[in-house]
């Protein structure tokens, strides 16, 4: 089995934000340190070379895959910040504001973009279901 790429690991958080040439892209990032630290409980950690994660769980799926990841993240990317949070159901999402979203999760251009609040309810419920699906 590949081994995996995303691990926890001992990079500053605030380095690699730091390192985020656009400044309203990096100011977004800090903001969401700070809620997703708040909502979570949990210290920011960098996951591989470019994901904040919150928290961690450890997955093992049916084929025998296995790991771990964090509860909560985020990655400032070229074209969006991706949020690594399960999205909510449709009558939630609608009411986050400008975004895309994947099978795990969201994509936005500017926090500005979306209601905090809606955010904020969005990463309870999916740190909540994890947690659920995967005890310790």
């Amino acid at each position: 089995m590949a081994e995996l790429k995303t691990k926890k690991t001992e990079k500053s958080v605030e380095e690699f934000l730091d390192g985020v040439p656009a400044e309203d892209v990096r100011d977004d990032c800090f903001a969401l340190v700070k809620l997703m630290t708040k909502v979570t409980g949990e210290a920011p950690r960098m996951w591989g070379p470019s994901i904040i994660g919150f928290g961690q769980y450890h997955y093992r799926y049916d084929s025998g895959h296995e790991g771990d990841m964090c509860l909560a993240g985020f990655s400032p990317r070229k074209q969006n910040i991706t949020l690594y949070v399960t999205p909510g159901t449709s009558t939630v999402m609608e009411k986050l504001g400008k975004h895309k979203a994947g099978k795990g999760c969201i994509y936005i251009k500017r926090l500005q973009d979306i209601d905090a609040k809606v955010l904020t309810t969005l990463i309870e419920q999916s740190v909540k279901n994890i947690k659920k699906q995967y005890p310790r």
